[in-house]
């Protein structure tokens, strides 16, 4: 039914773009070109010579017939180049799939294959690896595709040019675009980031030009960032495109530090260099920074504001960094909600409670983000809402602008994904009486015990409780008598001297006896590139001990 409303008010150009993030590039181009927009070792470009270099990417992109819909990768570290593909990629309305650089070369050949990709922009650091990928792309499935390298001023290693055109040679013959346009249509793919693949093949989650803007958006919103801040690039930018902050960096007018490797003397060098006040990363990544020698730290006297997902965090890394000075943000998310999509939103009145009291609140999950419409806990069987009592453990589920369109060439995974009208998580949580959700655990990281469930989280909050610990995981290990048993893998500080009989005892004075490990295995804990345990490497390791 029509009203007086819907008579001879159309949209039209003056009063209806499609949101993309593309457009915070071009604004701070026009009104703050003169400010710094990347620092990279010797390397400076301001805003406007960024845009440019964006703009001339995309010329090149669309004289090798790069449009709406083809799939450009990126194989690339932290570097300025990687922030200009994630400007120019979106621009022609193509979608961007930036590679996990530890992946083996089958699985890069699988993603290449899977997503369809015509080029790839890759640094020379990995030309082995991509080698080996490109043999396999051709040999099993019968596919070419452009290959142009990345020669980064930083890298003083060695590393073959596989591809038809280096990229500073490239940008150079080609004229820059006149505009970065983004898409007609704000529904359009913006990029395509795979998961784990932890059993089966990885799902290639594909995201939008609108969810990616708005939560760009919601970065600053949640964050309170002011204008132009100086954010570090810890968080690697292929981790669903690094929380979607290089382009909340560019609504702001930021400046983006880049760095190649993920180690505590340069973090806190550049930190202290730069005057560096926000940055993301894992928890591991954090302790770093509050295990660091206090000299290494010296000289960062501006306020430093940290964001930390990708895993639960240890109550003992949220007061490690309030003991060092350092402001932390809990977030939490997916890569199907374009990383964090939640926050555990700080109240005035947590600062009158306990150092203890406020690291367990600033510890859960929190609330939705402000541009996303819903975050609850639901029995994922019946789709009713758990009761907000502390104590019901459901699934976290989304639904909003903020969740991607779906699994590429999954429809089965989508429609499991989407049942009931939300996006289900797989994470198990409660929500607290003032509708903060606290994670319990992954459901397939639930030990149960003599049928008792135990959290793998819990179990793992208390040994990080103990100071000689500097990481640890929690997984299931078969037993005759209980079904399951906690077993523990710890990685020490390094000056640390301590038996596996502290530690247990250690969580005997936390935990109810039935939660303590019946065992500790001090290993080096598999961890992602950005800083996550990798659980599914340890059950295996359970099962064959």
């Amino acid at each position: 039914m029509t009203s007086i409303f819907d008579q001879g008010l159309d949209k039209n150009i003056a009063n209806f773009t499609a949101l993309s993030p593309v457009s915070f590039v071009e604004r701070s181009a026009e009104i703050f070109g003169d400010l710094p927009a990347i620092i990279h070792g010797k390397r400076r470009y301001n805003w406007a010579q960024t845009r440019e270099r964006s703009a001339r990417l995309a010329a090149a992109l669309k004289s090798q017939g790069i449009g709406r819909g083809s799939t450009v990768s990126a194989m690339l570290p932290n570097i300025p180049e990687m922030i200009e593909v994630h400007y120019a990629v979106p621009a022609l309305n193509a979608v961007l799939n930036t590679l996990n650089t530890r992946l083996d070369a089958a699985l890069i050949a699988w993603q290449l294959h899977h997503c369809e990709s015509k080029v790839l922009i890759t640094d020379r650091e990995y030309a082995p690896v991509i080698a080996k990928a490109l043999d396999i792309l051709k040999t099993e499935h019968g596919r070419d595709i452009v290959v142009i390298d990345v020669c980064d001023s930083e890298y003083a290693g060695a590393g073959e040019q596989l591809g038809q055109h280096a990229y500073e040679d490239w940008l150079a013959s080609h004229t820059p675009l006149s505009r970065l346009e983004g898409p007609q249509d704000e529904w359009d793919a913006i990029a395509v980031s795979y998961t784990s693949g932890t059993t089966g093949d990885p799902k290639g989650v594909v995201t939008h030009h609108r969810g990616a803007y708005l939560n760009a958006v919601s970065n600053v919103a949640t964050w309170t960032m002011p204008h132009f801040p100086t954010y570090l690039w810890t968080l690697p930018m292929f981790h669903c495109n690094g929380w979607c902050f290089p382009w909340t960096v560019a609504m702001l007018a930021g400046t983006h530090v880049c760095l190649r490797r993920v180690e505590a003397q340069p973090i806190l060098d550049a930190m202290r260099e730069h005057a560096v006040n926000h940055y993301c990363a894992a928890p591991i990544v954090h302790s770093l920074i509050y295990n660091a020698p206090e000299s290494m730290r010296a000289g960062i006297t501006q306020q430093v504001r940290g964001m930390v997902a990708g895993a639960a965090p240890p109550a003992a890394m949220i007061e490690g960094m309030a003991n060092i000075g350092f402001d932390i943000t809990h977030v939490y998310g997916l890569t199907e909600v374009y990383g964090p999509a939640s926050v555990a939103v700080k109240r005035d009145a947590w600062a009158k409670a306990s150092l203890s009291e406020q690291t367990r609140l600033n510890g859960r999950q929190g609330v939705r983000y402000p541009l996303q419409e819903g975050m609850t806990v639901m029995a994922p069987e019946t789709m009713l809402e758990c009761p907000a009592d502390g104590n019901t453990m459901g699934e976290i589920m989304f639904r909003g602008n903020i969740v991607m369109k779906g699994y590429l060439k999954n429809p089965k995974a989508t429609q499991e994904a989407f049942a009931g009208g939300w996006f289900h998580t797989g994470d198990l949580a409660v929500m607290e009486p003032d509708r903060y959700v606290k994670i319990k655990d992954r459901s397939k990281d639930i030990i149960i015990s003599g049928g008792e469930n135990i959290s793998s989280l819990e179990v793992e909050d208390a040994l990080y409780r103990h100071p000689a610990v500097m990481a640890c995981a929690v997984v299931a290990k078969p037993d005759s008598k209980w079904g399951e048993s906690p077993l523990a893998f710890v990685e020490l500080k390094p000056s640390a001297n301590i038996t596996a009989a502290d530690l247990i005892a250690h969580c005997k004075s936390l935990l109810a006896g039935y939660k303590v490990p019946k065992e500790i295995r001090f290993e080096e804990i598999p961890k992602t590139s950005t800083g996550k345990i990798q659980k599914f490497q340890l059950r295996e390791r359970a099962k064959n001990i």
